[in-house]
């Protein structure tokens, strides 16, 4: 097999498949299903699915449909740039919204894979997981000849999970201040009485 096409209906399948499975797995393993953590679980699938849609496939339709993912092996990849900053204030049509999409687009990274994932309890873990994503995402790039892999993605996709994950721990600890102090003026009401 030298070539094929994909569409991304395809890919959501292989995704949705993956995720069933790995998610049966752990139900297994754990002898029980943890259904609020399971739904929970959805934010990141549902993160997964957008990145996929966003980063594999192109954003103008074709005949009213997403197009296709193409994979040639015998056609080099479609560029590279390990040059910082080269391409991101180059002014063509859609530079501003590929900035700030590639941002936005990891936001939610940033913002819910903390919540789901116990290990990431801190913004620099929670960054450095999203900087492994984009990292991966970006090598994969290089099997599609039509796709890029740029250094400039690898920051901007960084920069949001840095923003989300910077929500997200200034939101736990307000609410942990909050519920500190309910704490504390619960207990000095007690002594008063």
């Amino acid at each position: 097999m030298r070539a094929f096409d994909t569409s991304y209906p395809q890919v959501l399948a292989f995704i949705t498949a993956a995720w069933i499975a790995v998610r049966a797995l752990a139900a297994l393993r754990a002898g029980r299903v943890l259904w609020r953590r399971e739904l929970l679980l959805l934010t990141v699938y549902i993160c997964l699915a957008v990145i996929a849609r966003v980063v594999y496939f192109p954003m103008a339709l074709e005949n009213g449909r997403i197009g296709l993912l193409r994979f040639n092996a015998s056609r080099m990849p479609g560029g590279v740039n390990l040059v910082p900053f080269r391409h991101m204030f180059i002014r063509y049509p859609g530079w501003k919204l590929n900035i700030i999409g590639n941002v936005a687009m990891f936001i939610p990274v940033g913002i819910f894979w903390p919540l789901c994932f116990k290990r990431l309890n801190g913004p620099f873990k929670t960054v450095l997981a999203g900087f492994g994503l984009s990292l991966i995402i970006e090598l994969s790039q290089l099997l599609f000849y039509e796709r890029r892999s740029d250094v400039d993605d690898l920051i901007l996709n960084t920069a949001g999970v840095l923003i989300g994950a910077a929500i997200y721990f200034a939101a736990r600890a307000v609410i942990w201040m909050a519920k500190k102090h309910a704490r504390k003026t619960s207990a000095e009401g007690k002594r008063v009485n």
